[in-house]
């Protein structure tokens, strides 16, 4: 998809990445539940891949901003819902809730070969959230909202491999199980603003 046909962005425009067993689209938003034990992770100090978390995106060639609404009752180790901006299995970002140490925290992990992460605590309502992932140039930059008009950055990075297309979307994992479900709705992409990390 090309910064042109930003305004006529249908959901028919998505394709999986790990399609899960179960998902369906109602009401323009996207529901889907996790399968057993599925993540995107590469060699940081746990030493192994895993490449097989649930990615529902479209592919975009420009430099773009995307925006969703999720919703989900996280409960176990790893549990994460968001959004994920992926090139090929080395090059990505995922952003979102996490579960982790008995509490919902803001999370990201950039992937360049291989994985880091970050995380933070989250004062909001976790079980429905706002995310927007930006790629301006060779940079990427994250930020949530607890109503969709306060906007906070999450984090910002630069990732060289801008004059690919990727795939941006919904993302869920459940490394320790399956069984999360996930609704994503008020998606949009859109031009990215001017100023990507002050602007609201």
């Amino acid at each position: 998809m090309e910064s042109k046909n930003f305004s006529q962005l249908k959901l028919e425009d998505f394709k999986w990445i790990n399609e899960p067993k179960e998902w369906k689209v109602t009401d323009n938003a996207v529901e889907m539940t996790t399968g057993y034990e599925t993540d995107f992770w590469r060699e940081t100090y746990v030493k192994f891949i895993k490449n097989d978390g649930h990615l529902f995106g479209v592919e975009i060639k420009d430099d773009f901003t995307f925006t969703a609404c999720i919703e989900a009752d996280y409960s176990e180790l790893y549990d994460q819902a968001g959004l994920m901006i992926y090139w090929d299995e080395t090059h990505w970002l995922k952003a979102g809730i996490e579960y982790n140490d008995g509490a919902p925290v803001m999370s990201s992990v950039l992937t360049n070969g291989v994985s880091d992460w970050g995380s933070g605590i989250f004062s909001g309502n976790p079980r429905k959230f706002y995310l927007r992932v930006t790629r301006k140039d060779d940079v990427i930059c994250v930020k949530y909202s607890t109503d969709n008009k306060l906007w906070l950055l999450l984090r910002m990075c630069p990732m060289k491999v801008m004059n690919k297309p990727c795939l941006v979307g919904p993302m869920s994992c459940t490394p320790k199980r399956a069984g999360l479900k996930v609704k994503y709705s008020e998606m949009s992409v859109t031009v990215p603003a001017e100023d990507i990390l002050h602007s609201n």
